[in-house]
């Protein structure tokens, strides 16, 4: 039969001079200095607060983009199945000279 012999393991380099140890370590740490990094401009910069008419804003901006005259030429052109009230008047154009 073989005899079996626990040899100890050659002795190899520190654990602090393999390159690729230090590159798995890196991603974790920049993480962790870009977070402090993050909280440092977060505390230090104040949040916009929200205008006291805000409301009154809101509704203003509904009704300007509810304008016909701001519709957009794909839903203003196609009136295909459009009600006959709701279709706007055409434009009176200039009659050409012949």
């Amino acid at each position: 039969m073989n005899a079996t012999t626990n040899d100890p393991p050659a002795a190899g380099d520190a654990w602090w001079r393999h390159p690729l140890l230090w590159m798995v370590i890196a991603g974790p740490a920049l993480v962790v200095v870009a977070s402090f990094v993050t909280f440092w401009v977060a505390w230090g910069s104040a949040d916009p607060l929200v205008s006291e008419d805000y409301y009154r804003r809101g509704v203003e901006i509904n009704k300007a983009l509810a304008d016909k005259t701001l519709m957009p030429a794909v839903n203003g052109r196609n009136h295909a199945a459009t009600p006959a009230e709701a279709v706007p008047l055409p434009r009176n154009l200039p009659e050409r000279s012949q």
